[in-house]
């Protein structure tokens, strides 16, 4: 176990990183930074100079790789860190330096126990991409084809297990303090990026996810998810389709090559809207560098190290959440918010209407480039506050996603209006799977499933109450207490031990006096 000077020392260190680039600005001056670290973060500012500008993302990327994606996810939480230091994030890049391709070819060798070039005809040594965990290198198979191959970086996965240990032993302290510490539940968040990068750590699950996803979305047109090869596959190497098309974040290219700017941003809303919330199952990493358009304007996803699910419920939830502020249905989104449980029910339901309306109207009916992103989330966080909801782990994925999609769909077309875009599909699946029929198909199919598991429990039944057998029923018998229990009786009595003893002691004297009296004793 990790001792607390340890995890005092490491934090100090990444403090100090953090103080040089003006990132620990936000923490020491937020009214409600718990006395503690108010304290830490002085020590670990004392004798820097800082910039004027706090750089965050930065400051997350000189400390590591582990820090950069911890950055990442805390992007999507500016209730915890602050909208300034949210937005800073957002900006976060996820590369470093590239590992030499010797280790990398050794890493290959390791993993499969065989000469790399058995696998692969040739390897491009200079790598197309280098991100904190792994790396990416332009392949052809020994069959002809052209593929990507992803490979973790050496020693990764044990730098990864030292730091969040260090990220659960702050957090727990950071909630032990109480207060909004307490309400804004830093250990689960922590705990959900510790399950998300173990996750990328295994690069199986990330080829599992990708072909999981490609099924889900096969009938989508416009948008496609390479092909794996699982023959070139393991925890440490992906092995990839490789994909020609322009970076969605060449919007300059997009246009030269003549894609339909808004087309591309509607398809790309439309395409996380049928992840999350018809297959319940999406891409949680959408930026701008892991999207691609071919050129018959296909949209190509990569890299599925992250991805998100959500439960019908909460996809259900999520979808009247959605169509209620694009139709002004502020009541019924009240409703939902206390169904769920997302607001405790001392609040009143009216009251919480009431402040969504003040949050949603402004922005209703007007293209994303006129709304002001951090009025709203402020306006959204204090609802949170004044109605006690706590965090809701399971939702953060999916809010970190919608942020980034609606980002690229800005930048590709600025007069996007998502409400607009949206409405249309999240009306048409709440109608479809929340509708009269579909109400009707769930309870036949409920009872049906009830129906068929009535013969298990009477077998089951049968199992604890066998039917009696041919044999005549016997009489009954005495009750008789055994000897054992009957000393046992006698002992559990209040000096049930001594009692006999006594007794005899008596019946003893007394006999030995008499026999005196009568002479028989001299």
């Amino acid at each position: 176990m990790t001792q607390p000077a340890t995890h005092i020392f490491r934090l100090l260190k990444w403090g100090r990183i953090l103080a040089r680039h003006g990132a620990l600005r936000i923490v020491e001056d937020h009214p409600q930074t718990p006395g503690p670290v108010r304290r830490l973060c002085r020590i670990a500012r004392f004798g820097t100079i800082q910039p004027r500008q706090p750089q965050y993302a930065e400051a997350f990327q000189d400390i590591g790789p582990a820090a950069i994606k911890l950055g990442q996810t805390l992007a999507t939480r500016p209730d915890l860190v602050g909208e300034e230091a949210a937005r800073g994030l957002l900006s976060l890049q996820d590369s470093l330096p590239p590992v030499p391709f010797e280790k990398i070819a050794a890493s290959i060798e390791a993993s499969f126990e065989r000469p790399w070039t058995d696998i692969y005809e040739s390897i491009e040594e200079v790598p197309v991409g280098a991100a904190s965990i792994a790396q990416v290198h332009r392949a052809v198979t020994t069959d002809g084809r052209l593929v990507a191959v992803k490979v973790l970086r050496p020693g990764i996965r044990e730098q990864f297990t030292r730091d969040i240990d260090t990220y659960e032993w702050a957090a727990a302290h950071l909630e032990a303090l109480g207060g909004e510490a307490t309400r804004l539940r830093p250990r689960l968040t922590i705990a959900n990026f510790k399950r998300w990068t173990n996750r990328e750590l295994d690069l199986r699950r990330e080829a599992a996810s990708a072909s999981e996803l490609a099924e889900a979305m096969h009938a989508v047109p416009g948008f496609c998810v390479p092909s794996i090869d699982w023959d070139r596959t393991n925890g440490r190497v992906l092995t990839i389709e490789w994909i020609d098309g322009i970076k969605m974040s060449d919007r300059e290219a997009l246009v030269a090559a003549g894609h339909d700017m808004q087309d591309l941003a509607q398809r790309l809303v439309l395409a996380f809207l049928r992840q999350a919330i018809t297959a319940g199952f999406f891409h949680a990493d959408m930026h701008q560098g892991n999207l691609f358009v071919k050129a018959d304007g296909t949209i190509v996803a990569i890299d599925f190290g992250i991805m998100g699910r959500i439960d019908r419920q909460a996809r259900a939830w999520l979808a009247e959440i959605l169509y209620g502020l694009t139709t002004g249905n502020y009541r019924r989104v009240a409703e939902i918010h206390f169904e769920a449980q997302y607001v405790p029910s001392h609040h009143s339901v009216d009251e919480f209407a009431t402040a969504l309306r003040a949050v949603g109207e402004p922005m209703r009916g007007k293209p994303v480039s006129e709304l002001s992103v951090g009025q709203m989330l402020d306006g959204l966080f204090a609802i949170t506050r004044d109605f006690d909801m706590q965090t809701q782990p399971h939702l953060l994925l999916l809010q970190k996603t919608m942020v980034m999609v609606e980002g690229i769909a800005t930048q590709l077309y600025p007069g996007i209006n998502l409400w607009d875009v949206a409405a249309p599909f999240v009306r048409e699946w709440i109608r479809d799977e929340l509708g009269p029929e579909a109400a009707i198909a769930d309870r036949i199919r409920t009872d049906t499933e009830t129906l068929l598991r009535i013969p298990a429990l009477i077998r089951r039944l049968e199992e604890q109450y066998p039917p009696k057998g041919g044999a005549p029923e016997p009489p009954p018998l005495a009750d008789v207490e055994l000897i054992w229990e009957r000393r046992a009786r006698r002992k559990a009595q209040p000096g049930g031990s001594v009692l006999p003893y006594l007794l005899s002691a008596v019946i003893g004297g007394g006999a030995v006096y008499g026999a005196i009296l009568l002479g028989w004793i001299g």
